[in-house]
């Protein structure tokens, strides 16, 4: 049996007992604490934790699931793999512990005419947990099963849960027993080479805490609703119904290795060294694949640092099998041919597939060749100095200069009988990782070396800053550099960078953005385009020589842009009084996370500790303009950090402070500790209004806004929008949302009717379609694209309608509305009761022309529908049909 009828028969086994089908989830589900999606009961965490409640009784799906825990050991045996499939059934609070295992066993040993895998039942052996005797009595008076074939585990094999507090429960699991060449008789307790699991059945009932009772800990209780999560490894299960020994020998990963012993001339099962290489091969290629599919690219951290390992192992495993071409598109479409269909994406979606792969295989043998030369020397070098570990410095050279991962070294490594310095390289890494900070640091600070810097710090002293008074001062040049060198001189036109004596340019820091200005002396001129803090007490400013010559020791009037100066003081003004709405709104818990203050816009995030409502933030914007108009003076002062605490004064998480701490407050209403420059009176924000706000990451949340002029530009911009709907709908202001959502209502309701005449004008073409029927080995079919704009309801009212004119003998329809504009295709597919009675069954059909219009789809046996992406592949979808259903009514 094919790995995708099995897929289908599982399908529709529970689709056939009420279960709503629920396609696999994305490998990279937003799960802070997965890196890949590993198991078929992740997407339905949420309802198994009660985080949200369950749109359906009961469920099954097949998921597709990548574990990286045993990359290492993938190819050295035939029992690991990275990607594997996971069909599974779900029940939330509706059956139990007798239903899940009724609903298996029927699976698992009815006939394959029947519907099932057809697997002897004498053959199967089942585990319980220790204490679980309920589920060893249901076992036995729900399938019959000899008690001899039921065996007891302990809690570590058979009890389940999340590794936190939280739902558990005792698990069952089902074995199949492959005979006596595989092992020693006595089932799973004694021999699990001989006797492989299949399904898993968790029966979640308790509640645990905060320890496992996998290690002996006490339950908390009784779950309120009792759940069922099981899971059947499709692989084990083609394995043994395909009656090969492994899942390397199945029809879904032996068309890779094919392609491998074609494109090496060497054979699989000829030594156990090439052997490893092929099952490497088969094994990333698939999950490589699926990985890129659902959205991963290489990289060098995370989920793309797995993605390129595995790709990289299969471009070295395929030059060690003797290939020096370029090998990974071969092998990305074999796995496409293979797996899409079940997995239509991978077909629709390949071309970008293919070049993210074959790119980064591009990229990897630029290096690959070089790098194995230097590694070839260095295995040399150290077996000649009778050493037995790899310099850690030889590995940060593969790493850094060819780009080979530790982890690739190691195994190279390994394979030469070597280990590899691990603690050095890890050192030289760290070494790097720092160096790249400066680095990025000196980007923004400056070019030159801190140390430069640091030599104007020692001999000069900190930069003298009155900017908190004054936006002028008549300045010394102190140092100057070009292009990151000290200089004496700069002429016209040049990009520099200078150290002033006293200077009233505030830096950048604290979310407030640098000021800008100019310099000015006799017979030049300079503009500051920027300004940081290189080092700590240092201010450097980034300028450009206008005109004239500036040379060390200039003396030079200093003039802040005051216009934007002041702008930017009644934003970071108004971020303060924003967080201290927000923190009396949300409380402690919502602290800020970032800000940026610019002319005449703020930028304000926050942890947000509950969903923040648009009505919430409407109050932080009428607090912060109703206290405006106090107009109460803001104040600074510098004092210890323990007489700011005591004075409840606001510290930013993240920030540093010394002893000595600068104090801003605004009346009683906000007390922070502030570097920046505020206005001197809160009365000259003149209004702030929010125009913003969104999530920008897990619990953090954004609002901007804008401040003074730029806020009444933008308010009187609305009105102005207002006045002109108010004109157009004529009516009040204050009556235009009601206006507006009764004219909306009135275009659906409009477009509703169109719709049903639409229908109307469809369903009036049934006697029509249902005369051209074709004869089909005695079955009438009708298969064709119908009219566009049909929705899916008017496509199955028109199918019902044809069906019910075609009586008299069996009958097919399956009609397509196709919309190329959006790149989508709907179709539904209907058969009538003597066509059921012939075997035909609608839901069975879809699987055979699906793939054509790159979608899928599912349902009951008389009706069935789905979707696709290519409106294009509609005549090869109904052509597709044709051949099923000469195949199904010949066969």
């Amino acid at each position: 049996m094919q790995t995708h009828e099995i897929h289908s028969r599982f399908l529709e086994h529970f689709r056939s007992t009420g279960h709503t089908v629920v396609p696999s989830a994305s490998l990279i589900l937003d799960d802070p604490t997965l890196l890949f999606v590993n198991a078929g009961m992740v997407q339905f965490k949420p309802y198994f934790l009660g985080d949200a409640p369950a749109p359906y009784p009961r469920a099954t799906s097949i998921q597709k699931c990548v574990r990286t825990g045993d990359i290492d050991e993938v190819g050295k045996t035939t029992r690991h793999n990275t990607f594997f499939q996971m069909a599974g059934n779900f029940s939330f609070g509706d059956y139990f512990k007798e239903g899940a295992m009724e609903h298996a066993w029927k699976l698992l040993t009815s006939s394959v005419a029947e519907g099932g895998y057809g697997i002897d039942p004498e053959r199967l052996w089942v585990t319980v947990y220790e204490h679980d005797t309920e589920s060893a009595a249901l076992w036995r008076n729900t399938t019959g099963i000899d008690p001899a074939r039921i065996q007891v585990r302990g809690a570590e094999d058979n009890y389940w849960d999340m590794g936190v507090p939280g739902p558990g429960g005792p698990c069952s699991e089902i074995y199949y027993d492959r005979g006596p060449a595989y092992g020693v008789e006595g089932g799973p307790n004694v021999d699990e080479d001989r006797y492989i699991e299949i399904w898993n059945l968790v029966f979640m009932q308790d509640i645990r805490g905060e320890e496992s009772p996998k290690k002996g800990a006490p339950l908390l209780g009784e779950l309120p609703t009792k759940n069922i999560d099981t899971g059947m490894g499709v692989e084990r299960v083609a394995c043994l119904l395909q009656g090969v020994e492994n899942v390397y020998e199945t029809d879904l990963v032996r068309p890779v290795i094919a392609k491998a012993e074609e494109l090496s001339g060497r054979r699989y099962g000829a030594n156990h060294e090439d052997d490893v290489r092929f099952r490497v091969i088969a094994d990333h290629a698939r999950s490589g694949v699926m990985l890129v599919g659902d959205g991963v690219t290489p990289g060098n951290e995370a989920r793309g640092y797995v993605l390129r390992r595995l790709l990289r192992r299969i471009v070295r495993s395929t030059r060690l099998l003797g290939v020096q071409e370029p090998v990974l598109g071969e092998f990305t479409q074999v796995v496409r041919d293979a797996m899409a269909p079940a997995y239509p994406e991978l077909r629709t979606d390949f071309e970008r597939i293919d070049s993210v792969i074959r790119n980064e295989e591009e990229a990897f043998l630029t290096t690959l060749t070089a790098g194995s030369k230097i590694f070839d020397v260095a295995v040399a070098d150290t077996k000649k100095s009778g050493a037995s570990q790899l310099p850690g410095a030889k590995a940060f050279q593969l790493h850094d200069t060819y780009g080979f991962p530790i982890d690739l070294t190691l195994e190279m490594a390994s394979e030469q009988g070597l280990s590899v310095d691990e603690h050095g390289f890890r050192e030289l890494m760290g070494e790097q990782r720092r160096r790249a900070k400066e680095d990025a640091k000196a980007r923004k600070t400056g070019h030159g070396d801190l140390s430069t810097y640091r030599t104007l710090l020692d001999q000069h002293g900190t930069t003298e800053f009155i900017g908190y008074t004054d936006l002028e001062s008549q300045s010394r040049v102190l140092g100057l550099l070009v292009d990151g060198a000290p200089a004496k001189s700069a002429a016209a036109g040049t990009e520099v960078e200078l150290v002033l004596d006293r200077t009233p340019f505030y830096a950048e820091g604290g979310g407030q953005i640098a000021d800008t200005g100019t310099l000015v002396g006799p017979g030049v001129e300079v503009r500051v385009s920027d300004v940081q803090r290189s080092v700590p007490g240092l201010f450097v400013h980034r300028a450009k020589v206008v005109s004239g010559e500036l040379g060390v020791d200039t003396m030079l009037e200093a003039g802040v842009d005051r216009d934007r100066r002041r702008a930017i003081e009644r934003s970071h003004s108004a971020t303060h009084l924003v967080h201290a709405a927000v923190r009396g709104a949300y409380g402690k818990r919502a602290a800020q996370a970032g800000s940026l203050n610019s002319p005449g816009r703020m930028r304000f995030d926050f942890t947000a500790p509950s969903s923040v409502s648009a009505s919430v933030l409407g109050g932080v914007e009428e607090e912060v303009n109703s206290y405006l108009q106090n107009d109460v003076e803001v104040s600074s002062y510098t004092t210890t950090m323990d007489k700011a605490m005591e004075l409840g004064a606001m510290a930013l998480f993240g920030e540093k402070y010394g002893d000595q701490v600068r104090v801003v407050d605004m009346g009683d209403y906000s007390r922070e500790l502030c570097g920046g420059t505020h206005v001197g009176r809160i009365g000259q924000l003149g209004v702030v209004k929010l125009v913003a706000d969104s999530s920008v990451g897990s619990g953090v949340h954004r609002v901007e806004a804008l401040v003074g002029m730029d806020a009444m530009r933008h308010i009187s911009k609305e009105h102005l929008l207002v006045t002109q709907l108010a004109e157009q709908f004529k009516v009040p202001a204050e009556e235009l949302p009601e206006r507006i959502a009764g004219v909306v209502s009135r275009l659906r309701g409009a477009e509703k009717e169109l719709q049903q005449l639409r229908v109307q004008q469809v369903l009036s073409s049934a006697g029509e379609l249902a005369g051209r029927a074709s004869d089909v080995h005695g079955v009438s079919l009708v298969a064709e694209q119908v009219p566009d704009g049909v929705d899916g309801g008017g496509l199955r009212a028109l199918a019902g309608e044809i069906r019910g004119r075609l009586t008299g003998r069996p009958a097919v329809v399956a009609l397509f509305a196709a919309e190329p504009s959006e790149g989508k295709v709907s179709f539904v597919v209907g058969v009538n009761d003597a066509a059921r009675d012939l075997g035909l069954a609608a839901g069975k059909l879809v699987p055979s022309f699906a793939a054509e219009v790159g979608g899928r789809g599912g349902g009951k046996p008389d009706m069935a529908q789905g979707g696709g992406t290519n409106p294009a592949g509609v005549t090869a979808a109904i052509g597709a049909l044709h051949r099923e259903l000469d195949k199904a009514v010949q066969g």
